[in-house]
């Protein structure tokens, strides 16, 4: 703990080698955080490096209250919530009575890895995906997404039931039907 606060000052103070450690400890981690908001890896890593910057810059802000990997993640959502706001312009959705009442299953993510599951999510439209991470990931609820994103809290609901629809049917897709094959029983 104290090494840490010590890395922290050494970088608010611009030392090279402390920044340099920071990035050592939290890059890897927070490179996952990245590449569930990217369209690619490409896209994740600029979203690090950008969001180091940031971090860096920022430092001397960091009030050593909470975790410090948490503000760091937070910078990174941060730094990916923009790119994708300057990239793609978001419309309105206010009909979500289509969706009201499905009832999306989350077993059937289940069944995959962690890796085959960011692969299927990272191919979701760049909407869906960042408000199925922000919910989902991040635990945000939709009145923090629509802020976040500047979108309603209609649009953040249907984008989500959306994504989910989207991951299931992708899942089905490439894995097969994993919610009937698991409820098989020999007999």
């Amino acid at each position: 703990m104290e090494d840490l606060k010590k890395i922290i000052n050494g970088c608010a103070s611009g030392n090279k080698r402390a920044q340099e450690q920071l990035y050592q400890l939290f890059a890897p981690k927070m490179f996952g955080v990245c590449l569930r908001y990217a369209k690619d890896s490409t896209e994740a890593e600029d979203n690090l490096q950008e969001g180091f910057i940031k971090v860096f810059q920022n430092i001397g802000r960091f009030r050593h209250e909470g975790s410090l990997e948490g503000w760091i993640r937070r910078i990174m959502v941060n730094v990916s919530l923009e790119k994708f706001r300057k990239q793609h312009v978001m419309h309105p959705v206010e009909d979500v009575s289509i969706y009201e009442g499905q009832n999306v299953s989350d077993d059937i993510l289940a069944g995959i890895s962690a890796k085959e599951l960011i692969a299927v999510i990272q191919q979701l439209p760049p909407r869906y995906r960042m408000v199925f991470n922000l919910f989902v990931i991040e635990g945000m609820n939709h009145q923090e997404i629509s802020e976040e994103m500047k979108i309603t809290v209609g649009t953040s609901k249907s984008n989500l039931a959306r994504a989910r629809d989207i991951l299931k049917r992708r899942v089905k897709e490439l894995y097969g039907d994993i919610e009937k094959t698991s409820n098989y029983t020999a007999g």
